[in-house]
């Protein structure tokens, strides 16, 4: 996979899927790739499964994931 920032293909709106994080405006949300992943599907089969898809996509998908945990943990003193 393409290790450079996907995010740009990320998009919202509120009139697909609810406002829910998609990909490029379709209507494949972020939960979708990452369900499948978390599935066990490999992103060959993804890709084989739905042609509209991107290798990136898939990338851009999983960088969005990693960038919403990505919190700052602060302690109690």
């Amino acid at each position: 996979m393409n290790a450079a920032n996907q995010l740009h293909r990320i998009t919202t709106n509120a009139e697909v899927c609810g406002g829910r994080p998609c990909i490029r405006g379709l209507r494949m949300r972020v939960k979708d790739i990452l369900d499948l992943l978390a599935n066990g599907a490999s992103v060959e089969e993804i890709l084989a499964d739905y042609p509209y898809l991107e290798r990136d996509d898939i990338t851009a998908a999983l960088q969005y994931a990693a960038a919403q945990l990505d919190h700052p943990v602060l302690h109690a003193a």
